[in-house]
């Protein structure tokens, strides 16, 4: 598809200056390599849950336009894609009753097929790595929902600390990690029977957890207070067998909200809320690397796939900035829509996506020049986003 068809299809009701001015741009300085040649059975979206509108847009990445919009449960707050098949999770954290549920979205034919109950104020969705479980945090039920994907219902449930919020299960699937937020712990438990293997206290506001890709250690951050715990996890095979054991408690900036990992599974970012700031956390020796003012309530951070840029959402401004990881330094800064909140890669990495919480639109950025392709509409109070490629049969 050449860059004249690109500005044909893009969505044009949006009449934002800045839309204008991209697509100017689009139209004048769209190169070939710039866009992946998609063979006929290729399709990719972009999926956007809507907690104010309790939706959840879709994004046609191949066409870069709104596809449609689509009803789920009440206040929709977090998305996971299968990892084995066509289709993505949708957490409803629920009204003022505050039962939870999943929405099952069939991406092939972008329609809801499935809803799933779990308990009160769901908060966040893991899958397992064969695509046959997911694990909702319940933070008003002090719970995780242990969700059967093919049988499409709540197959057990896991009793936590208080209030958990991040559920995540390491990718060998022999740990899941909770965070409690109101307990400011972390619980350890076997993903398999609900056993609980450890629990470590000391880390306020507990959140975000990341596993490494070896599943060794995880990094959770202790969102009201300015340090991210490490815990080294068991190891059975070792000789001597290994415990779950609390590795460091490290200082960063105030309120570590969120926690990226880079793709090859080195350093880790802290984005510091209250600081303006990201932490850089060696994560061979647990060490802060330095901590660098990045922009206004950074919020939400992804690493490039090359492992070269972070790229920083800013909540307080209308700029997603660029920190170069090798050099240590702000390398620029993208103006999109207010309110940057979210952040995903297209599967190629050639666009990147900013979902814009507080004007309700998603900013699409072009990775090879950083710099705003379009603005598309979304529902209102956009909070979480996912992508997801495959080929129809």
């Amino acid at each position: 598809m050449d860059s004249d068809q690109r500005s044909e299809n893009r969505d044009q009701r949006s009449t934002h200056p800045i839309v204008i001015v991209a697509f100017a741009l689009a139209l004048t300085g769209c190169r070939p390599h710039d866009f992946p040649q998609y063979p006929p059975d290729y399709r990719e979206y972009v999926y956007i849950s809507n907690g104010g509108s309790d939706t959840v847009t879709v994004l046609d990445v191949v066409d870069v336009r709104v596809d449609r919009e689509l009803a789920v449960g009440r206040n929709p707050v977090a998305l996971a894609a299968s990892p084995t098949r066509n289709e993505i999770y949708v957490v409803n954290s629920g009204g003022a009753d505050g039962s939870g549920s999943v929405s099952v979205i069939d991406a092939e034919h972008n329609t809801v097929v499935a809803q799933i109950p779990v308990r009160r104020q769901a908060e966040s969705i893991d899958v397992d790595a064969e695509g046959n479980r997911a694990y909702v945090a319940n933070a008003g039920s002090n719970s995780v929902s242990v969700v059967d994907l093919k049988a499409r219902r709540e197959a057990a449930q896991f009793g936590t600390g208080e209030e958990p919020v991040g559920a995540r299960v390491a990718p060998d699937g022999k740990t899941l990690v909770v965070a409690n937020r109101r307990g400011n712990s972390v619980t350890l438990m076997d993903p398999a029977s609900g056993h609980m293997r450890a629990v470590f206290d000391g880390c306020p506001g507990a959140a975000g957890p990341v596993i490494l890709p070896d599943s060794s250690k995880t990094f959770v951050a202790c969102s009201a207070g300015h340090q991210v715990m490490v815990i080294a996890l068991a190891r059975a095979d070792a000789r001597p067998a290994q415990p779950d054991r609390l590795e460091a408690l490290m200082d960063v900036g105030l309120a570590p909200v969120d926690l990226a990992l880079k793709p090859d599974g080195g350093e880790i970012f802290a984005a510091n809320s209250l600081s303006d700031s990201v932490s850089e956390i060696y994560n061979g020796t647990d060490e802060v690397g330095d901590t660098y003012l990045i922009g206004n309530d950074p919020v939400r951070s992804v690493v490039s796939r090359d492992n070269s840029l972070l790229y920083v959402a800013n909540l307080r401004s209308q700029e997603v900035t660029v920190y170069s990881i090798d050099d240590g330094k702000r390398v620029g800064a993208i103006h999109v829509g207010d309110g940057p909140a979210a952040l995903a890669f297209s599967d190629a990495g050639h666009l990147l996506f900013a979902v814009d919480r507080r004007s309700g639109d998603v900013a699409v950025i072009r990775a090879s020049t950083r710099s705003l392709f379009t603005l598309l509409p979304t529902g209102r109070d956009p909070n979480a986003i996912v992508d997801k490629a495959f080929k129809v049969q």
